[in-house]
């Protein structure tokens, strides 16, 4: 038996010490990541909120929240404020992980 990785698959590889390794592939687009960091430090915001801070439209926001929610890192809420209907983001537990672990690679990228 070995502790290294396997041609057939039959153990898993092991992750190189890089801290490349702990970056989230997702968060490399420059609006998911923006989208991310924006909701970091709230509770929840409203989509327009996000989109003015983040500087992009509604239907780019729209799409990479998609990915993002998808990825179960940001929770969609809608309701409605009096009679408007309203848009609430916020990032979920694991997401809130993800961002933390994506930013620690960061600075060890960037710190050497």
């Amino acid at each position: 038996m070995t502790d290294g990785p396997t041609v057939d698959g039959g153990a898993e590889p092991k992750r190189g010490g890089h801290p490349r390794h702990d970056l989230a592939p997702l968060l490399n687009a420059p609006v998911r990541l923006s989208v991310v960091a924006a909701l970091a430090p709230l509770d929840k915001a409203e989509f327009g909120f996000v989109r003015d801070l983040v500087e992009v439209s509604d239907s780019v926001l729209s799409k990479q929240v998609a990915a993002l929610e998808e990825a179960g890192w940001v929770e969609v809420r809608k309701g409605r404020v009096g009679r408007r209907p309203r848009t609430w983001l916020a990032l979920t537990t694991e997401g809130r992980a993800v961002y933390r672990r994506h930013l620690a690679a960061l600075r060890a990228i960037a710190l050497g």
